[in-house]
């Protein structure tokens, strides 16, 4: 076989390869799933391009209803528009994006009490609620950050419910709900159970001061995930997916996700479903195996 035969030979089969990719998702494109799932960009990129308006585009054809995006709050405002306008066009929710200012993760800003992180908290609470109206959110995710050494833990959850009333004050006018996420990140971290969490919005007694419950970060932490998820329900406005190990889609690790939706299902849960995660397979097959994942997941 000569070089041009094979070149010829080599550009078909990569050009059948695409064709046929193409063809799975145009085939994925059904009926809208049972719960709303939430992708984030970046999750079907090598489908959709790098493009924000083309990728909610492509979730929404593959049966997507929701979208979630940590970073909305740094994004350029004209695209934060394009995305809200997108999103009301096609019936989509937005899912939570995150309240971040500098040393919101790593800092011990809500439990040390000091009122200069209080302030810079409570600024970042009111660009939220401008971006939240760009794009129509309703819930926007909140970590108090590290726990002191100094102090004891009554008094850091003592200050982290005064910071977090104070920032309620500025969201429940505009509806807007802040979502507590307890986390699995690090040991420094002073938000880690969902009993804990619990409390803590108890405490705060406002309805928009609720519990993102990251089923990943909860499985890793506390396990027993459908008890404790009923235990806290009352307070649960969000849910996060992450299959462990490895935080990617359901069906790759230990938690039964068909279960666990079933659960959500059954009891009538309306919210979004964060798909706070990674794609287990790489390239275009992965992505189409990702929203395989999903449909199998959500059968029941």
């Amino acid at each position: 076989m000569n070089r041009r035969n094979f070149s010829q030979l080599l550009s078909a089969g990569l050009f059948t390869a695409v064709i046929n990719s193409t063809a799975k998702a145009q085939s994925a494109a059904q009926a809208p799933f049972s719960l709303k799932y939430a992708p984030h960009f970046g999750m079907f990129q090598q489908h959709a391009g790098k493009n924000e308006i083309d990728q909610l585009k492509f979730m929404y054809d593959m049966g997507f209803r929701a979208l979630e995006d940590n970073d909305m709050m740094g994004r350029p405002l004209e695209t934060q528009v394009k995305i809200g306008e997108t999103l009301a066009r096609l019936g989509m929710d937005m899912g939570v994006f995150v309240i971040k200012f500098d040393g919101f993760f790593d800092k011990s800003h809500m439990t040390s009490g000091d009122k200069a992180w209080t302030d810079t908290f409570l600024q970042a609470c009111h660009k939220a609620v401008d971006t939240a109206k760009r794009v129509n959110a309703k819930w926007a995710t909140v970590v108090p950050g590290n726990f002191s050494r100094q102090l004891p833990m009554g008094i850091q959850t003592g200050n982290v419910i005064e910071v977090l009333k104070r920032g309620a004050e500025i969201l429940e006018p505009h509806n807007l709900k802040m979502v507590l996420e307890p986390l699995s990140d690090n040991p420094d971290l002073f938000l880690r159970y969902s009993d804990q969490t619990y409390s803590i919005c108890k405490g705060v007694g406002s309805p928009s001061c609720k519990i993102l419950f990251d089923i990943y970060h909860m499985q890793r932490n506390e396990g027993n995930l459908i008890t404790n998820m009923n235990r806290c329900w009352d307070e649960i406005a969000y849910i996060q997916i992450g299959d462990n190990p490895g935080r990617k889609e359901p069906g790759t690790g230990e938690v039964n996700y068909q279960n666990v939706f079933k659960h959500i299902k059954n009891k009538g849960f309306q919210g979004v479903l964060g798909m706070e995660h990674g794609n287990f397979h790489p390239g275009k097959e992965g992505e189409l195996k990702l929203i395989e994942a999903y449909r199998k997941a959500d059968l029941v």
